[in-house]
């Protein structure tokens, strides 16, 4: 490593020679005021439309790799203010709340400071954009211009908060005070307290913003102190977020970030670090001084196992993984003191925050590894999330070509996923930077209050379970199955989205879709009771996808936009969103998205199971009444064919009085429905594949011997396709769009409104000629729409399709699928559908080439 370790100590000189923001100065015209302030921050650009610049702390060991002394004792500095500004008795009442991600470790380290005495720490508690089952949300709070903005406040003890001591509010920065406002908002409406202090690294506050919080404490009735080791100002250009999203483009097609080589996988030796039972990983639900005792007393043990895998090391870097920061931190302060002056350790974390590098000594962020989430994650709030099996990608900084020796990963049992080790994964990405990678594994504490089959706090789903709960009453009906959440069960987050599904990922369900169309056909068996085997795009078609949504996501976001209005217009103030798994679930998780960004509304959202010919899941059914008024329940789907499920829909809902039959659709070309987004029949992308595009969940499955009469019906996660997963991809495309379309959406919803949305079924009639003019005789065996003739393509057999006479876009997957499968494609004219695909019902295995096509 000596040629690396030389050019990463030319580059330490040039840093030392060279403020770290300088050259986001000279190109952005940031520039930062106050003394102090630029030995402790240097700056980079975001990959984030809603703020340009970042400030990058030298001192918090998150995206610069420091000295683990100096990141606790920035803390502990921090801490001892804190005391000496509130005095012992005060001090002793207080509790520390710290931000994440960013700040777990330095609240963590801040609680330490203020403890009394040595070995003492202040109870603390960090935010979490984790929802963790069974655990009750006492609050949360939104990050207006963060990458990641809903927060979480999860403690094991209810009453943590609860005291009138005061509240100790840890933030690396504090930039404008939004955040801090939102959360003592939150909080002082549930337990008023007459004192708050806000810690900080660098108070960079303007004299606007100062003025701002000092009214707000006012009005409050508490005081509010600010302590910081330095302060100063931000000096921003008028036209900064323009400037900097050209420095992004220019910049970024010039240094794009690293990632693993994707040839090996996991290489990393794995460390058992014997972590004691019962001692939380960190601040998630709560830390107190008897969990900080319990760590010392731990941390010889475990430092020695890590030494006696750290032979001949030079250059050790500890790298944790996002909120989980004290505990590595912790662990490679262990080192540093017992490795002595014969080695260097260094700590950093990895992140959410899309960050722009650029290999200057003027710039904070020199290189970045790039690698796809492995952990449970939430979603980046900028769409700038791409990779990996959840669709989110994740970075760490500064770490390649930093000379280190060996790197070690510390990552809780939540993040040691197959992700973690796959191809392109961190440890692969990290193994291209240090001779040697080892991994640390910290158990994921599971406060003793949480109860895994409940709905999972802090989600849509669970929200009025556990406001039940919480005031001391049981969940309804505990005979009832329970939802499944991801990302044990999808892909999706798990306030995304609650499954009223069974999991039968371990059944072979999957056949061959020439037997599968055979027994349908022949009444031998019905479609819901096998799965197709998952159809794997080409090269070729996954560029379609993309090219494809790329094309059209701001189109579905006026449509979601429009929808979701017409509901809450309609249904609202909160209605409770129920998809009809699985085409419907992405629209359903857009909707919840659309509503939290217009109106801060966090909606529930479930997925349940409609079968054509059998009806709707009943369980499922019981299970919403169990826990919702049936009266506030919207049934949601992706798009309208023939009308064939808006007609189940309504016949299975008879016996179920209080539900609500209408159906709200993206798209409508049918005409058989009164709320939708739009009644065009263009391509939406997630037609354009299965599970990698829905969550990694397969279409549903009804069959006797699996799906019992008080079960949910079933259906498997494909989680072996992670590596093709873009349904986090496709969600954010069309999300990033949503304060583009707004006001289009405001005037397309009061013109619905005006006009009468009557359904013609002109759709259905268009069916009813087609299947009489082609001789088919049989309403079910043609698909219409972009939508359903894709289905057929991947799904059936398909005998031909019909396309409207003339070019277009939404037709070029359909038209690279057909070739692909023999599939003729007639154009005709006085089509009410781009498309229709046929199925020709007299298919028999003996009719069948060798490619699987029908015999005409």
């Amino acid at each position: 490593m000596s040629d690396t370790a030389g050019t990463y100590e030319d580059r330490e000189r040039a840093r030392d020679r060279v403020w770290s923001g300088a050259w986001v100065t000279e190109r952005l015209g940031v520039r930062l005021s106050g003394e102090g302030t630029e030995r402790l921050l240097g700056l980079a650009l975001r990959r984030n439309p809603k703020r340009a610049h970042l400030l990058v702390s030298t001192l918090l060991g998150k995206h610069v790799p420091q000295r683990p002394m100096v990141v606790l004792g920035a803390g502990a500095r921090l801490g001892r203010r804190v005391r000496d500004l509130l005095g012992d008795a005060e001090a002793d009442r207080a509790v520390v709340l710290g931000y994440a991600e960013t700040a777990t470790a330095l609240g963590h380290s801040v609680a330490d400071g203020l403890g009394r005495g040595p070995g003492g720490a202040a109870p603390y508690l960090h935010s979490t954009r984790r929802p963790v089952p069974g655990v009750a949300p006492v609050g949360g709070f939104e990050e207006e211009h963060s990458h990641a903005t809903s927060h979480l406040l999860l403690p094991e003890d209810p009453g943590l908060l609860a005291g009138d001591g005061p509240l100790v509010l840890v933030d690396d920065e504090f930039s404008t005070g939004r955040t801090v406002r939102n959360t003592i908002a939150a909080l002082h409406a549930l337990h008023p307290r007459e004192r708050y202090v806000v810690v900080a690294l660098v108070d960079m506050r303007s004299a606007a913003d100062t003025a701002a919080m000092e009214k707000f404490a006012a009005g409050l009735g508490a005081r509010l102190d600010v302590v910081a080791l330095a302060a100063g100002g931000v000096e921003l250009p008028d036209d900064v977020l323009e400037r900097g999203r050209e420095l992004v483009e220019r910049y970024g097609a010039e240094a794009p970030a690293r990632g693993g080589d994707g040839s090996g996988g996991s290489s990393a030796l794995r460390v058992d670090l014997d972590w004691p039972d019962g001692l939380p990983d960190g601040g998630r639900h709560g830390f107190g001084p008897e969990h900080r005792a319990a760590l010392d007393a731990a941390l010889p043990d475990m430092a020695d196992r890590l030494l006696a895998a750290l032979e001949g090391t030079r250059r050790v870097l500890v790298l944790g993984t996002e909120e989980l920061m004290y505990a590595p931190l912790r662990l490679a302060h262990e080192l540093e003191q017992r490795l002595g002056k014969g080695a260097e350790v260094r700590f950093s974390t990895t992140t959410r925050s899309p960050v722009l590098p650029v290999d200057d000594p003027g710039y904070a962020i020199r290189t970045a590894l790039r690698f796809p989430a492995h952990d449970a994650p939430g979603r980046t709030g900028d769409g700038t999330g791409t990779g990996g099996g959840t669709g989110e990608e994740r970075y760490a900084y500064n770490v390649a070509g930093a000379g280190f020796d060996t790197v070690i990963a510390v990552v809780d049992s939540e993040g040691d996923r197959p992700e973690l080790h796959a191809p392109g994964g961190l440890l692969d990405a990290l193994a291209g930077c240090a001779e040697r990678v080892l991994l640390a594994v910290v158990p994921s504490y599971v406060p003793s209050s949480a109860v895994p089959d409940r709905p999972a706090a802090g989600t849509a789903a669970g929200a009025d379970a556990e406001a039940d709960a919480a005031d001391g009453g049981e969940l309804p009906d505990e005979t009832l199955p329970r939802p499944l959440y991801g990302p044990d069960f999808s892909s999706y987050p798990a306030e995304d989205v609650a499954w009223l599904l069974q999991d039968l990922s371990g059944v072979e369900l999957e056949a061959p879709t020439e037997e599968r169309e055979e027994a349908i056909q022949s009444g031998g068996a019905h479609y819901a009771e096998s799965l197709p085997v998952e159809y794997q795009p080409s090269e070729e078609y996954q560029r379609l996808f993309h090219g494809a949504l790329d094309a059209s996501a701001l189109r579905i976001a006026r449509a979601v936009g429009t929808v979701a209005e017409t509901v809450l217009a309609e249904r609202g103030p909160r209605p409770v969103l129920v998809s009809l798994a699985r085409a419907g679930t992405p629209v359903g998780v857009l909707m919840r998205r659309w509503a939290r960004a217009a109106h801060g509304l966090e909606l529930p959202h479930y997925a349940v199971s409609i079968v054509r010919g059998k009806g709707i899941d009943t369980t499922a059914l019981r299970y919403l009444a169990a826990h919702h008024d049936p009266a506030d329940v919207v049934f949601v789907d992706g798009w309208t064919g023939k009308g064939a499920i808006t007609r189940e829909l309504a016949e299975a809902l008879e016996p179920f009085p209080g539900f609500d039959p209408e159906l709200a659709v993206l798209a409508d070309p049918g005409s058989c429905v009164r709320t939708f987004g739009t009644r065009e029949d263009f391509l939406i992308p997630s037609a354009c594949l299965n599970s990698t595009v829905s969550g990694l969940i397969s279409r549903t499955v009804l069959r006797a011997g699996l799906v019992g009469p008080d079960d949910f019906h079933g259906a498997k996660f494909y989680r072996e396709l992670s590596g093709a997963d873009v349904s986090g991809l496709f969600l954010e495309a069309v999300e990033r769009h949503f304060d583009a379309v707004r006001e289009d959406v405001g005037g397309a919803v009061r013109a619905l409104r005006a006009t009468d949305r009557t359904p013609t079924w002109e759709g259905w009639r268009a069916v009813e000629r087609i299947s009489e003019e082609y001789g088919i005789g049989d309403v079910n065996l043609v698909k219409p729409g972009v939508g359903e003739t894709t289905r057929v393509l991947l799904r059936r057999v398909p005998w031909r399709i019909l396309a409207r006479r003339g070019p277009g876009a939404d037709l070029d997957h359909v038209r690279l699928l057909a070739e692909q499968r023999g599939v003729p494609v007639e154009e005709v004219d006085g089509l009410p559908y781009t498309c229709v695909g046929l199925i020709h019902p007299r298919y028999t295995r003996g009719a069948t080439g060798a490619d699987g096509k029908a015999a005409r």
